[in-house]
């Protein structure tokens, strides 16, 4: 990755996004030095221009940026910076620089990503005395046939029962069909690609043709 410190007098415009719920956490600055610690500590280190020194996010307060990921953008001279942050991220004490809260809750659907990265870390680990872990340990046929008993469950309730438990089972379902998708080494980001690609008008048609032609079993 090339950045071009020069351009800016030697400092880049660094971007901090939360690596989880996307939300802008704050702009800061940095030179070769910092963005070299940075990548050396993965605790994301700015340029102070006031106090003119290197400045690790957290250092005082606490609250450090972890470092996911860095992207630098098409002119070479901007950093999207991906963090998971420990606690606030202003000095102010608000969530963002900007005073907003930064939660998953305030995008539901993000939190599936985040059950996701959890799912992934249980299968990583393993640890003991975790549900998560007893349905890896019992593979791939017990996984599907416990999606297979809570997409019944959903069913019932969907046709019998309240809209409380039809919430509460389809959540046991999407819960087990992520396991199950972990387990086949999937993420619940590839279904949503699928179901976006469907969006497509054409995608209907273009399924036919790639069939035709043999591209699709």
């Amino acid at each position: 990755m090339k950045i071009d410190f020069e351009k800016s007098g030697g400092l880049v415009p660094a971007i901090i996004q939360d690596a989880k719920t996307k939300n802008v956490l704050m702009l800061g600055y940095m030179n070769q030095e910092a963005y070299d610690k940075t990548i050396a500590t993965k605790k994301v280190t700015f340029w102070s221009r006031s106090r003119n020194c290197l400045w690790t996010k957290g250092e005082t307060s606490g609250n450090f940026l972890h470092l996911v990921d860095i992207k630098v953008d098409c002119d070479n001279d901007t950093l999207l910076v991906k963090a998971n942050p420990d606690g606030p991220t202003c000095h102010t004490g608000t969530d963002t620089c900007w005073g907003e809260e930064n939660r998953s809750e305030n995008n539901p659907l993000k939190f599936l990503t985040e059950l996701q990265d959890f799912i992934d870390k249980r299968h990583d680990e393993m640890p003991e005395g975790s549900y998560t872990t007893k349905l890896f340990k019992d593979g791939i046929n017990k996984i599907a046939q416990k999606v297979g008993e809570e997409a019944l469950e959903t069913v019932i309730e969907a046709t019998n029962g309240t809209a409380d438990h039809l919430v509460y089972e389809a959540s046991d379902l999407l819960y087990h069909l992520i396991v199950l998708l972990t387990s086949k080494q999937l993420r619940i980001e590839d279904i949503a690609d699928e179901l976006h690609k469907r969006h497509d008008p054409e995608w209907d048609k273009k399924r036919r043709e790639a069939k035709a032609k043999g591209e699709m079993k």
